[in-house]
């Protein structure tokens, strides 16, 4: 059993779920996952980008399946991708889930889009004939039109309005609510739900209310956050709210971005959300002070801990760094990092586990020497 990290809430109890090679839900790590911008058609593309997003440390990655050629190509996309946990989007057209059903490990539908219930009926065969789990992922964008007219929408020009002040949680649970109705009507319990708003706070207090009324696992998410910088804030205050409040089993950061390096920045993100909270621990992490006056003259701490952290980004195993410009705060830092480089003077000290084993070393030379001990460090705890 996870032990839960100091002043986080306990994680929520939730039905184990699997997904692929991955269980989502229960007791078991907080995977993080991805959606390829690549046409699904364009075979080579697609396999490149999944790859690409595997390598980097995606757990479960989801591709559109948004035509009868995106369909046709997952044969060979499932051949060239094997092992990865792979998850169809489906919106509008369900006969699309029929076709991709034998060839990844997850549908996901939305419920305002993918019609009447005998559509979720056979959607929900067909997962049943390959056991694949089904992920119920509600969008702010996309409600129900009942439930949207019911929580203020309004009809202009045939296009469904929403309310002025925004549609309020309750709208966004009442869907998923609904649709696991729908699918334990079928006796079908592989449920995942998201409950997704391009509103911090909105998305927050509907994840709350949905996790109190039932304990399937929750697929955590901001949609629609935006560009890489304003997706970072939003995504880690909304993602990183809930999960401190033991709330979560897998998430996705969104960011507007279609190139394949743009896209790795999401799943990067996500591990740093949970790295920061406790919840998983991988690659190396460079705790390094804001900077001021007092930083000592010659020791560059930004240039140094950015350096760190380029040249050990193939590192999976998980080691903690401090970088500290001055003497106030270095050495309590250092102890408490796996290793800690401190600025004194007109040389820097090293720390390894809070004992320090170097006391005069250059300032042009402390890259170099922290990245060899990183690695040293690295090779030590992985071979133990």
């Amino acid at each position: 059993m996870n032990s839960t990290p100091r002043y986080l809430r306990p994680r929520r109890r939730t039905r184990e779920v699997a997904v692929g090679q991955f269980v989502i839900g229960g007791d078991n790590p907080i995977r993080v996952q991805s959606m390829t911008s690549t046409e699904t058609s364009d075979v080579e593309a697609t396999v490149a980008q999944i790859r690409a997003l595997w390598e980097a440390g995606c757990e479960i990655v989801r591709l559109t399946v948004n035509t009868r050629k995106a369909a046709a190509a997952l044969p060979e996309i499932r051949k060239r991708c094997a092992g990865i946990p792979l998850v169809a989007d489906i919106h509008y057209n369900h006969h699309l889930a029929l076709e991709a059903a034998p060839y990844v490990d997850k549908i996901r539908i939305n419920p305002g889009n993918i019609g009447s219930e005998e559509n979720v009926r056979a959607v929900i065969e067909r997962a049943n004939e390959f056991g694949l789990p089904i992920r119920v992922g509600v969008n702010q964008g996309s409600l129900e039109r009942d439930i949207a007219l019911k929580y203020g929408a309004h009809v202009k020009d045939n296009i469904l309005m929403p309310p002025e002040e925004g549609y309020p949680a309750e709208a966004l649970v009442e869907s998923a609510l609904r649709n696991v109705e729908i699918l334990e009507s079928y006796g079908f319990t592989r449920t995942i739900l998201s409950v997704k708003s391009s509103n911090v706070p909105l998305m927050v207090e509907a994840y709350r209310q949905l996790s109190a009324q039932c304990d399937y696992p929750l697929h955590l998410g901001v949609t629609e956050a935006g560009t890489k910088d304003n997706s970072n804030i939003k995504s880690s205050i909304g993602i990183g709210a809930l999960l401190l409040d033991g709330i979560g089993d897998t998430l996705r950061v969104s960011i507007a971005a279609r190139r394949t390096e743009e896209k790795i920045e999401e799943v990067r993100t996500g591990f740093k959300i949970l790295q920061a909270l406790g919840l998983r621990q991988f690659g190396v992490e460079v705790v390094a002070c804001p900077t001021c006056g007092r930083e000592d003259q010659g020791f560059d701490t930004t240039r140094i801990a950015r350096e760190i952290e380029e040249r050990c980004a193939d590192i999976a195993t998980p080691v903690k760094v401090s970088v500290m410009g001055c003497y106030v705060n270095g050495p309590g830092e250092a102890a408490e990092a796996d290793l800690g480089v401190v600025a004194s003077g007109t040389a820097a000290r090293i720390y390894r586990r809070g004992e320090l084993i170097s006391s005069q070393v250059p300032f042009a030379e402390v890259t170099d020497r922290m990245v060899q001990l990183i690695r040293e460090l690295a090779e030590e705890k992985s071979t133990r």
